[in-house]
């Protein structure tokens, strides 16, 4: 992986050494802090060269400033101050991180002239710059043949230098204040690291049983576990999600994750992810191009795991339960035909017509199972669902559906405070009836049109009348567009969006 730097906070006071980065507000005014990291000016003479105005998010660098001894000094438009939300100061974290290159020891002067940001702010600086640096490197191999590196020493020393993370100190007004509010975004900026990595694995290293290990991990913080196996969910009944697994050689499971930091005796939330560590298609094939991307498709589950690492990280004040049904989507001669008749753990048959319509089969078992056994309050499911949903709403925003409008609506502020912008799309009879079987209680898919709709029809036969929702996310997990605060190819969308819920839920 690639180093992540160290953040601390500390009081203003100017840099001796290394990079100093700066804020300036539209207009190109700096904060007295920050001018006083610049004692000849060599800013303000840059400005207008650079045609520099504190255009939200530009830059200005000038190497070796003149009186002074840091080496670089770097200004960050942070645009109009009064429009400065939590996502802004995200992705200024972002652009500090962009800027950073190869430094060593950076310094960031948190001070503008009409706003000295709080602890709040500074921490969410602070997550934007963790957020924007990281990179999935883990299969990268580097062979030392640096130019003017003869020796093998050498080439050791220049490689542990250049892997040595840069260490940031954000000078602010209230470094203690920025310090514990850090504390709590940090753990929620682990959690979607966490999701980013499982995303990121090619499936030949996560597959469902490394996937559950995965989950395991999180007992060391507190997080119960179970992980349930192929012959536990056959006992349970669950056809439908076994039926999918069954072409591949490595097995199935499901993870359980319980987080208690609520009072004992509320109901917990619940949110499922679908956990197709690799999707062939299975008998209905998908084509060739593209078919790589297939390893994301457990992007719902690995938002699920980072939620739940980031509420006993932070040791949310809450009851949550956290299902992933994790299975490999194979073709082999045991694997799924299309028009076999499976039997769900909630007893109604499915009539599989397409095997490529896999995840909302996984999905059914694992819906029903976290409502029969948990009886929460509200259960939320995520799924790289359907393409459908892409052509849609693009990649911008995922698929919102619901039962209740009163979730919806907690899911559409919580998507718009966090910039993981979610759009609800509707449900009804007409399209229900769509998947209704002659042969079987349902079948999978239900014809040309309205594809995320009919899938979210399907999920809804599986949660009763619990308030229940299912977001789309196959535009937003995987393959997402390139943001300030994101470069990687897995985004862990999801993990901030409910992290934010679960707190209106149990502290808004």
């Amino acid at each position: 992986m690639t180093s992540r730097p160290s953040i601390a906070f500390a009081k203003f006071a100017a840099p001796k050494k290394g990079s100093v980065f700066v804020l300036a507000a539209e207009g190109g005014g700096l904060g007295d802090a920050a001018k006083a990291c610049d004692p000849a000016g060599a800013l303000a003479r840059a400005f207008p060269v650079a045609d520099f105005s504190g255009k939200f998010a530009s830059t200005v660098e000038v190497l070796a400033p003149e009186g002074t001894s840091v080496d670089r000094l770097v200004a960050i438009g942070a645009g109009k101050v009064a429009s400065l939300d939590d996502y802004a100061w995200l992705r200024l974290g972002g652009a500090v991180a962009t800027a950073l290159r190869k430094a060593a020891e950076v310094a960031v002067i948190l001070d503008l002239p009409e706003l000295q940001p709080d602890g709040r702010q500074a921490a969410n600086l602070a997550a934007g710059i963790l957020l924007r640096s990281y990179g999935f490197d883990k299969y990268k191999t580097r062979k030392d043949k640096e130019e003017g590196q003869s020796n093998a020493k050498g080439a050791e020393t220049k490689k542990a230098e250049a892997a040595k993370p840069a260490k940031i100190t954000i000078h602010c007004a209230d470094p203690s204040a920025a310090k514990k509010a850090f504390a709590g975004e940090e753990a929620v900026i682990d959690g979607v690291l966490l999701a980013r990595d499982l995303v990121n694995e090619p499936a030949n290293a996560l597959g469902p049983v490394e996937f559950a290990a995965r989950a395991k991990e999180l007992e060391a913080l507190g997080v119960e576990v179970e992980v349930l196996t192929e012959k536990e969910m056959k006992k349970l009944g669950m056809g439908s999600l076994l039926g999918v697994a069954q072409g591949s050689p490595r097995g199935a499971r499901m993870a359980v994750m319980q987080w208690r930091g609520g009072k004992a005796k509320d109901a917990p939330i619940a949110f499922i992810g679908k956990g197709v560590t690799f999707d062939t298609g299975g008998n209905s094939m998908k084509p060739a191009s593209g078919m790589e991307d297939m390893k994301g498709d457990m992007g719902g589950a690995a938002a699920v795991t980072g939620l739940i690492h980031a509420l006993a990280a932070r040791k949310a004040k809450a009851n949550v339960v956290g299902v992933i049904g994790l299975v490999e989507n194979a073709v082999d001669g045991h694997a799924q035909r299309p028009g076999d008749i499976v039997t769900s753990m909630s007893g109604q048959t499915i009539e599989v017509l397409n095997t490529d319509a896999e995840g909302r089969l996984v999905l059914a078992d694992a819906l029903w199972y976290a409502n029969d056994r948990f009886k929460p309050k509200f259960l939320v499911n995520l799924a790289t669902l359907t393409g459908a949903i892409m052509v849609a709403l693009g990649q911008h925003y995922a698929g919102l559906f619901s039962n209740n409008d009163e979730l919806a609506g907690r899911l559409f502020g919580a998507g718009q405070a966090t910039q993981e912008r979610v759009w609800r799309m509707p449900l009804g009879a007409e399209y229900d009836k769509l998947i209704d079987s002659k042969n079987a209680d349902m079948k999978n898919i239900g014809g040309r049109y309205g594809g995320a709709i009919i899938a979210a029809q399907f999920l809804q036969r599986f949660v009763k009348d619990t308030p229940w929702a299912h977001l789309d996310i196959a535009g937003t997990a995987m393959g997402a567009p390139a943001s300030e605060i994101n470069q990687s190819w897995g985004s862990g969308f999801g993990v901030r969006l409910l992290d934010r819920l679960v707190r209106d839920h149990y502290e808004g």
